[in-house]
């Protein structure tokens, strides 16, 4: 299965974990490392967070006022696609970069600033993370396309 799935909204960063990220037209995606200058980023399983557009507006929709990207950590806004149903594994052609699919949501920590801020959090449930298997520059507007395994 090929083809156009979804497509890049915002890319996010921030220098601080657990903290809402701001904007950037642009990022470089480094291999086994994630969005350079972030601070989720580094040698380890979660090196990309994803949360959809869709995903931020059913938060919207039971009332929560102010949302926008970036504002649950993520580093990828999407829309398009259900994040939350793709299986570990699955390859992402995002923009310059190939990723795959290493968590499908996650725990929320203790104190989380998005949680404190925002009442609730949705990463939890359908924010997924990736591993960055190819470098590479993704900016807003960019295709998401899912890949076979090229390994």
């Amino acid at each position: 299965m090929s083809g156009a799935i979804g497509k890049v909204i915002a890319v996010n960063i921030s220098e601080k974990k657990g903290v809402i990220k701001e904007s950037i037209p642009q990022g470089y995606f480094q291999e086994d490392h994630g969005l350079v200058g972030d601070a989720h980023a580094g040698k380890w399983h979660r090196q990309v967070s994803l949360l959809a557009q869709e995903s931020i507006d059913k938060m919207t929709n039971i009332g929560i006022e102010g949302l926008c990207s970036g504002k649950f950590a993520e580093n990828i806004t999407t829309e398009g696609l259900i994040l939350h149903e793709l299986k570990v594994g699955t390859r992402l052609k995002i923009g310059d970069t190939i990723q795959e699919v290493s968590q499908i949501g996650k725990e929320c920590h203790s104190g989380c600033a998005i949680k404190v801020q925002v009442g609730q959090c949705i990463m939890p449930k359908e924010g997924i993370f990736t591993r960055v298997i190819k470098s590479g520059d993704i900016k807003v507007g960019d295709s998401i396309i899912s890949v076979e395994a090229i390994d």
